[in-house]
């Protein structure tokens, strides 16, 4: 019934590979472009000298989504990558001799809050077990809704079970009602950092991210995060998705309110629906001519952009001892560099970093008795970017790091590469060279994000981090499976 309607998804991101792959079964004709020269979007790797190096995402949370994804297809992420849960799941630094451990087993973790803060344990049980529920509701009842307005969510199971979302209130606040040592509170509100805004501008229903974290495990696919893209494309193709690389879309033309014509690089295609994957705000104000366009650069340039990022990918030849896969180093001051980030925008003077170091975990990713190090300091979107500011600040990570870890590793670098907000720009046309989409504020929750479909272009839909249900790698892969269901509503009942 379907197999003569054609869809057309721009950029081969998680979100653009989750919706092709739910098409393509749905029994629709995909066909993927993207402009780089290899899929995966921000996921991209880069190799040199027989090191391997994800340029993107790090971090494997929420392990339940890519098992339902998989699930749709009758797959598990087994068929395709080997999983390993880390334990302990990162590292914390405090300062010199001054870390904690987040070790895998929970009783293990009660320990450690109790060491920290007497009696803090049973207070965790607690704000675990709230965040608990909000993870299940918000996975379950929450970020399958398109959001395209708000009667979606005028549901009275929905808004009785919304009660204890605690919606209103912040992550901040939230927090500090159940903890008073600041290492818990650091250690509890970090993973907001990856929701792009601070704990005091964040919902606190975005403690479920906690149960993610505590819960259910930091995990690492064996190979790098290259591997989950690897096996998106293995499924996408294997269902007859065509992936059309090193193809940039320049141009969206549109007649009688349709998408008549795809311009690109490599000549012009036509289809019965697209899907924009690729930045939104780019899309929406450089593809498209402005009486099609849902939004205004006054609308764009008002929105909170999560942070950028300078990123350092560093191959050393010797082996590092006592550090972890994923370690923070929480040294400085965070409310200062949060300023620097939401508050006066600038160049951080004492920034907060992170390392990975994945060849600890995996040795397929460095040479022989050498060390993969990836390091990444937030910074705020729309900062000037040059060679002689990135040079500053790796002297500055580099020294605290061996500083904090009492390890050298400056003199062993024979790979070094750096990448920040020019190469977002150039590489995605990420709206002011942002990493990770939209800050997660109360105000762009939901409904309150860009939408979903396009109000002047019947055939034009939009997934990814600048729309629902937000920033991250599971949540790009929920956006593909909302937007694919969008889009097969409208293939089969439009005429």
């Amino acid at each position: 019934m379907n197999s003569k309607k054609s869809v057309v998804v721009i950029g081969s991101g998680f979100a653009g590979l989750s919706a092709a792959c739910v098409l393509a079964k749905a029994g629709f004709k995909v066909t993927i472009l993207e402009k780089n020269k290899q899929p995966g979007g921000r996921a991209a790797v880069w190799q040199q000298d027989g090191f391997k190096f994800d340029m993107g995402p790090s971090w494997y949370w929420m392990p339940d989504v890519f098992e339902n994804f998989f699930a749709l297809f009758g797959k598990k992420p087994s068929d395709f990558y080997e999983l390993k849960r880390l334990d302990p799941g990162y590292r914390i630094y405090y300062g010199k001799d001054d870390l904690v451990d987040v070790p895998e087993e929970r009783l293990e973790l009660s320990k450690v809050f109790d060491l920290i803060e007497p009696g803090s344990s049973k207070k965790l049980d607690e704000f675990l077990k709230q965040a608990e529920y909000k993870y299940k509701v918000g996975m379950g009842e929450y970020v399958f809704r398109p959001s395209h307005n708000i009667t979606e969510f005028i549901d009275f199971n929905l808004i009785k079970k919304s009660l204890n979302m605690q919606l209103l209130g912040s992550m901040r606040k939230h927090v500090h009602r159940y903890f008073k040592n600041p290492k818990l509170r650091q250690l509890l509100e970090f993973p907001v950092l990856f929701l792009g805004a601070t704990p005091q501008d964040t919902p606190a229903m975005y403690s479920m991210m906690n149960y993610a974290d505590l819960v259910l495990g930091t995990w690492y696919p064996m190979g790098g995060m290259n591997q989950i893209v690897k096996a998106m494309v293995n499924l996408a193709e294997s269902l007859g998705v065509e992936i059309k690389l090193d193809t940039e879309v320049i141009k969206i033309d549109v007649t009688n309110k349709l998408v008549n014509n795809l311009q690109t690089t490599k000549g012009n295609l036509q289809a019965d629906l697209v899907i924009a994957g690729a930045d939104y705000q780019y899309v929406d104000q450089h593809l498209l001519d402005e009486p099609h366009r849902n939004y205004t650069k006054k609308y764009w340039d008002s929105r909170v952009m999560s942070p950028s990022s300078l990123l350092f990918y560093i191959g050393i030849n010797k082996k590092m001892e006592d550090i972890q896969h994923h370690n923070l180093f929480f040294d400085e001051d965070f409310e200062q560099h949060a300023k620097d980030i939401y508050t006066s925008p600038k160049w951080p003077d004492k920034p907060l970093f992170y390392v990975c170091c994945p060849s600890l975990t995996d040795t397929s990713v460095a040479p022989n008795d050498c060390e993969n190090l990836f390091f990444l300091m937030p910074v705020a979107p729309g900062l000037e970017d040059n060679d002689a500011i990135r040079e500053q600040y790796s002297e500055l990570m580099l020294t605290r790091f061996e500083t904090i870890t009492g390890q050298s590793i400056r003199h062993n670098i024979i790979v070094k590469r750096s990448y920040a907000l020019n190469d977002f720009k150039a590489d995605y046309h990420s709206f002011k060279g942002n990493a990770y989409g939209l800050a997660n504020t109360l105000s762009q929750t939901a409904f309150f994000k860009p939408a979903m479909r396009n109000k002047h272009i019947k055939n034009l839909l939009y997934t990814g981090q600048l729309t629902v249900p937000g920033p991250g790698v599971p949540p790009a892969i929920i956006s593909g499976q909302v937007v694919a269901g969008e889009a097969i509503k409208y293939l089969t009942v439009r005429r």
